[in-house]
């Protein structure tokens, strides 16, 4: 019999520092996991000043995870809060790229842009 292949997974870290709350992202950030994700961040929005999304450990992303970002996104605008993207790899940054929002998405850690 074939193995079945792995459950997608997604781990989250939260280190808050200076007023600023880093989600370290570890795993896949697809559709079976993206409410999972929504739920977790969306609570820790009120009241924060900015929040920088890791995605050093993001493997891959669907286009779920995608319209789960721009949520977050919106609903962070909507509060007042900065939300940022850390550590955009190759795959990711080309998928904001093909759906027009890399220019949405402030990336820091990067080409320069200090944190």
């Amino acid at each position: 019999m074939p193995d079945q292949p792995a459950s997608p997974c997604l781990t989250l870290d939260l280190e808050c520092t200076n007023e600023v709350i880093t989600v370290h992202c570890h795993g896949q950030l697809v559709s079976e996991l993206s409410d999972t994700f929504y739920a977790k961040i969306r609570p820790i929005i009120p009241g924060s000043k900015r929040i920088v999304l890791d995605l050093s450990g993001v493997t891959r992303m669907d286009s779920m995870g995608v319209g789960t970002l721009v949520g977050l996104y919106t609903s962070a605008r909507a509060a007042g809060c900065e939300m940022q993207l850390l550590h955009v790899g190759k795959r990711i940054r080309e998928l904001l790229g093909l759906t027009n929002l890399l220019s949405v998405f402030t990336i820091i850690g990067e080409h320069g842009v200090k944190l």
